[in-house]
């Protein structure tokens, strides 16, 4: 399959990034990263999780993040584990809502603290409410390219979640490799068998970089016809319930690839180059993302944003 012209990339570093730091960021700086990234062109943003606070603690601000944040064309999505998290960020003004589900029972367990089943039987309860509130519901499948606790997941056990979601009414699917267990290979035949199981759902893929691969994976969802991604500002993020956990894909690393692929992201590259190293200079710690440090192609706009030098 030929690669796709245009790609959209979903911001997750304000959810993902901030959830796994292990300092709580102000929410004054929180919406001081968001407001950098819209202006980068960014339109679709995870922008926090409706969790408990006891157990994730970085986003006990979530809404008041969702209450501040400015719109200007993009949609802020809230990730929430269960029924009284989807009320709670329907309540706070959420554009739309994420709901994960784990497709192994013991991450699952470790995640949100219940059976898969249970979280299904969630399902009914907020698909009504997302209706009536007339809010979209997209389906996160989390671990769906492997777990840590019980190794390989059955494809089976990935497209059951997905059925769910889709019966329910979600308007999209997000396939999760939450673990940086993904190759490829393994990243082709799901990305192909989803296509073919469900060829008028929008998904995208998410994808973490635990074990080096994920570039490598995205290159490989390109090819197989995916063309909706999550990313994160400077590569921050990893669940804390996978051990060892590392970030996303730096948003910065992947607008560059495609962009130089001939790919369109909408994305400023440079703007999101100056919104990673703000993200750097608040939380004060080196990030993990690449072409924010070396900077774009040009010689000269390398030097002017990274300060990088091509003497001879």
């Amino acid at each position: 399959m030929a690669l796709p012209s245009k790609v959209k990339l979903r911001e997750v570093a304000p959810r993902d990034g901030f959830q796994s730091w292990p300092d709580f960021v102000p929410t004054d700086k929180k919406i001081e990263v968001i407001r950098a990234v819209i202006k980068c062109g960014v339109r679709e943003m995870e922008t926090t999780s409706f969790v408990n606070p006891k157990a994730i603690p970085q986003m006990r601000d979530a809404a008041e993040v969702i209450k501040q944040v400015p719109r200007q064309g993009c949609r802020h999505a809230a990730l929430v584990p269960n029924l009284k998290g989807a009320q709670m960020a329907v309540e706070a003004g959420a554009d739309q809502l994420v709901l994960v589900i784990s497709a192994s029972q013991s991450h699952n367990k470790a995640n949100v603290r219940r059976t898969i089943e249970e979280s299904l039987a969630d399902l009914e309860a907020i698909f009504v409410l997302a209706r009536e509130k007339n809010v979209p519901v997209t389906g996160a499948i989390a671990t769906s390219f492997g777990c840590p606790y019980e190794g390989d997941v059955p494809e089976e056990d990935v497209f059951r979640l997905a059925q769910a979601f889709i019966s329910g009414g979600a308007s999209s699917v997000i396939l999760a490799d939450t673990t940086g267990m993904a190759t490829p290979s393994r990243v082709d035949q799901l990305v192909r068998h989803f296509i073919e199981r469900f060829p008028e759902v929008e998904f995208s893929l998410h994808f973490h970089n635990n074990r080096g691969t994920a570039m490598a994976n995205l290159y490989s969802a390109l090819e197989a016809g995916a063309t909706v991604f999550d990313t994160s500002l400077g590569g921050i993020g990893g669940c804390p319930n996978v051990p060892q956990a590392a970030g996303n894909l730096p948003t910065s690393d992947v607008a560059y690839m495609l962009e130089d692929m001939g790919i369109e992201t909408g994305i400023d590259l440079v703007a999101i180059i100056e919104a990673e190293h703000l993200l750097e200079k608040i939380l004060g710690r080196v990030l993990p993302g690449q072409v924010m440090k070396s900077g774009p192609r040009q010689p000269e706009l390398a030097a002017r944003v990274c300060g990088i030098s091509h003497t001879i």
